[in-house]
């Protein structure tokens, strides 16, 4: 079965790159190994105050991603895609607003908030490793799948570096309010001097 995108670019050749499955597991990694080295608390006063940034941006860009491209997929191609997205969705938000108090959290509760982000993290992770992927690969073509994990790279450099638990979940309108909430972030990001890469740690 297809998922239905919009059409690529004309480049010539097959479709290339990870599929999306691949994708998310690394990002899932990637964020995981933020979130315990903040919530094992070891980190200086500064190092924490970074780390924060880092994990609350990275995260809103994935969920952001994952809400824009990945979970209409599910909902287009998996039996029950609709409740498992709704499911997520709700775990979603709640993350969100997690990740929000973590960053407005004092440096003495900083590690127990990164701990329920983390605990929230884990359960977002394992959905996705051990229901939602597999489910995508099984019922979508390999160049849907690889389309798939495009858009998702694509979308989270325009995606919110901040939580905003408010804004829409679904398509159309993520599609159009995460880039326009995300020009906001970035601005206030360069002003605040704020890291928001794992890369600039």
């Amino acid at each position: 079965m297809s998922v239905h995108l919009p059409p690529l670019p004309p480049v010539g050749g097959e479709t290339t790159g990870p599929n999306v499955a691949d994708v998310i597991s690394r990002e899932h990694r990637e964020l995981l190994a933020l979130a315990e080295e903040l919530a094992a608390g070891g980190a200086d006063a500064a190092r924490g105050r970074t780390l924060t940034q880092v994990l609350v941006a990275a995260v809103s860009r994935h969920l952001s991603a994952e809400e824009q491209y990945v979970y209409p997929a599910v909902r287009a191609v998996v039996f029950d895609g609709e409740g498992l997205v709704d499911r997520e969705i709700t775990e979603d938000r709640a993350m969100l607003e997690a990740l929000r108090l973590l960053e407005a959290a004092p440096e003495d509760e900083r590690a127990e908030r990164a701990a329920d982000v983390l605990r929230r993290l884990r359960r977002h992770a394992d959905a996705a490793a051990g229901e939602l992927m597999p489910l995508l690969v099984r019922m979508a073509s390999v160049e849907d799948l690889i389309r798939l994990g495009n858009r998702v790279e694509t979308a989270k450099e325009a995606a919110p570096t901040r939580p905003h638990p408010g804004t829409p979940a679904t398509p159309p309108w993520n599609k159009v309010v995460d880039p326009a909430v995300a020009i906001v972030d970035k601005v206030r990001d360069v002003v605040g001097r704020r890291t928001t890469y794992p890369k600039d740690l």
